[in-house]
């Protein structure tokens, strides 16, 4: 017997956010459309998927929200509504997931780090620039846009700490020859960026261990370090199959991987920092990454922190979750960004869901049962003039889809599908079944050859579209009779599989008609409401009945100040003492208890707000010149303070008015 040929594709693993949206949601149906796919035509696939959980972000929001660094990430794969939920929820297949906090990774990860230590291709060193804490990415001053980062816009933050360093650079030729002559790169347009604005410029070595926070992989002969984020998440691709690790023994099986599925953000990762790593190590590349775009929301990429991000669980119980799955790959093609909206969701399930394939369902079983009490009887030979265009259409159809499926363009190979549901629909308008069936002692086995032909053009387009709507479109096989025998990937390229006195079976609507005025309401008020969810628990200072007049209003100095230097003041954990720039040639210096809100070190340079002629006052010892402008709030039943920080552009010593 013939060995299944091996399929190996992955997601990239996510970061664990505390918000997950339909862009985290997208690149995964992609990947279990594949994952489907493959299955279907007989291959034996692996399908990875998993969480990246290290960082200095994950240490600080665990801070934030006063657990430990394990605590928070638990919470948000395996709690209510976390990652693992969404998953199951979205019907994804994937046969392994991986989190990096995970023992056999963890100790795979040590093992890979002293592998390319020990054959010369890590070195310690220090790291001087530019580093994004949201994108866990180091920048050099050259590569920032507008100062800011590359990938996401934010602000950066200097960076200096004792690190390791990958030799990224030694194997700059080999991954420009990688991208450039071969397709290991798709789609093409990626190839001129990556090689444009990172290799031509000069490839950098790469930081690959921090030293100034704990919650990573730490380097077993130097404990001083963690594994730099990259290294471990990249590394999960072969960890997970059993690479230096016995927690599985896949390896030999499926690597290398026949593709990578990431998004346009992290094509940079992918298709130069790990190959080179593989370099170093020895093994053998993937066949290929593949960056697909961003599903675009009022012109911008989703993101919690940009508060735009839509609730894949509300779309999900509105329209169901076939139809979601199946409005991500036929509206977007994957290698390019795509514009979401709630209006092109419910036309895209009012036109092709329940006007097209579910009414082309509901009609063609309906008059078969009408017709035939629901088994078709002897039938007519085919009609060539009015049954070629159907016939020839759907019994083409596989090798069209599977075309389309092999370069990854969903959106095409539903194209073509829907092509054919298209045409039934016309089949049924030029062939009339009621006309026919006023008389069916004469036109009795035509009319059955009718139902035959659209029975059967939804056997082949229901077993196509397994890989997007698979519960729909195993609903699809049973009502037009399909059996397991004719429901598989040969039996789609063959007309004429079900038998001539197949039975239907009828069901319920498959894809109701949405009220969009209806669902866009119940949407904005949805959507409202997480947006208010979101909001802190805020309590507000009453606002004084005392009136001031406003010559007293005016003798208070208040003025632009910029924090030359803050420590924290010894023996206090609330004090924090400035030095400030307030435009008069001589420094000022203020106490304020703001420590518990503020790091020190991220309000050097910062432009706040004081009021200086306030009376010198001696605080623990040190004398406070004014007094620092601050909102106070009650949050969530703690106070709470928050700095006045004004634009950088405003000089010291402006005065406020």
């Amino acid at each position: 017997m013939e060995a299944k040929k091996r399929f190996y594709i992955t997601t990239p693993i996510y970061y664990p956010s505390d918000k997950l949206h339909i862009g985290h949601t997208y690149c995964t149906v992609a990947t279990d459309a594949m994952a489907r796919y493959k299955r279907l035509t007989g291959c034996q696939v692996m399908f990875l998927t998993g969480t990246d959980e290290h960082g200095q972000k994950i240490e600080d929001k665990a801070r934030e929200a006063g657990v430990t660094p394990q605590q928070f990430v638990d919470n948000i794969v395996t709690g209510p509504r976390g990652i693992l939920d969404l998953w199951k929820l979205m019907n994804i297949s994937n046969d392994r997931f991986i989190r990096t906090t995970d023992d056999y990774h963890v100790c795979a990860i040590q093992k890979i780090f002293k592998k390319m230590h020990d054959n010369g291709d890590i070195y310690k060193g220090k790291y001087v620039g530019k580093y994004c804490k949201p994108c866990e990415s180091f920048w050099t001053e050259s590569q920032l846009v507008d100062g800011k980062c590359p990938d996401c816009g934010r602000d950066v933050q200097d960076a200096e700490e004792e690190a390791y360093f990958f030799k990224l650079s030694k194997y700059a030729d080999r991954v420009q020859h990688l991208l450039e002559d071969t397709d290991f790169l798709e789609p093409r347009s990626r190839v001129h960026e990556m090689v444009n604005n990172f290799i031509k410029p000069g490839l950098e070595d790469l930081c690959v261990s921090r030293t100034s926070f704990t919650w990573g992989i730490p380097v077993d002969f130097d404990p001083g370090h963690v594994v730099y984020v990259w290294v471990d998440a990249l590394s999960n691709y072969i960890t997970a199959l059993g690479y230096d690790n016995d927690k599985y023994h896949d390896y030999d099986t499926f690597w290398p991987a026949d593709v990578h599925f990431v998004g346009k953000e992290i094509v940079r990762f992918h298709s130069i920092i790990w190959p080179a790593m593989l370099m170093s190590l020895g093994e053998p590349l993937p066949k290929k990454v593949f960056g697909h775009g961003w599903l675009l929301l009022d012109g911008g990429k989703m993101s919690k922190s940009k508060g735009n991000v839509v609730d894949p669980y509300i779309l999900a119980e509105m329209f169901g979750v076939d139809a979601l799955r199946f409005f991500l790959l036929r509206t977007f093609p994957f290698g390019s960004d795509g514009s979401f909206s709630n209006e092109a969701l419910i036309q895209t399930v009012n036109v092709d869901l329940a006007n097209d394939l579910g009414n082309l369902l509901s009609r063609t079983v309906s008059m078969a049962g009408k017709y035939f009490g629901g088994t078709l009887p002897e039938l007519q030979a085919e009609d060539a003039e009015k049954d070629a265009g159907l016939v020839g259409m759907a019994s083409s159809l596989r090798e069209r889809y599977e075309e389309q499926m092999e370069k990854f363009a969903f959106q095409n190979a539903l194209a073509e599908i829907f092509k054919v549901i298209d045409r039934a629909n016309k089949y049924i308008d030029e062939n009339a079944p009621w006309v026919l069936a006023k008389d069916m002692e004469a036109n009795g086995p035509r009319l059955a050859r009718v139902m035959y032909n659209l029975l059967e053009t939804l056997r082949v387009c229901g077993i196509l579209l397994t890989p997007f709507i698979p519960s729909s479109a195993a609903e699809v096989l049973r009502q037009t009779g399909a059996s397991e025998a004719n429901s598989t990937w040969d039996s789609a390229a063959v007309w004429g599989s079900l038998p001539q006195d197949v039975s239907v079976v009828r069901g319920d609507n498959l894809f109701p008609r949405v009220d969009a005025e209806k669902a866009l309401k119940q949407l904005a008020q949805a959507g409202e409401a997480a947006r208010r969810a979101a909001l802190p628990d805020l309590e507000l200072e009453p606002q004084l009945e005392e009136k001031v007049d406003f010559d007293t209003f005016c003798k208070s100095d208040f003025r632009a100040v910029k924090v030359k230097d803050c420590q924290p003041v010894k023996k206090s954990e609330k004090l924090l003492r400035f030095t400030l720039d307030d435009g008069t040639g001589t420094d000022r210096q203020i106490l304020s208890g703001i420590a518990k809100w503020y790091k020190p070190e991220d309000l050097i340079g910062k432009t706040l707000m004081a009021i200086v002629n306030l009376p010198p006052r001696k605080m623990m010892g040190q004398e406070s010149k004014g007094m620092l402008i601050s909102a106070v709030h009650t949050e969530k039943g703690e106070e709470a303070l928050n700095l006045l920080i004004l634009d950088d552009k405003i000089p010291a010593g402006a005065k406020m008015c």
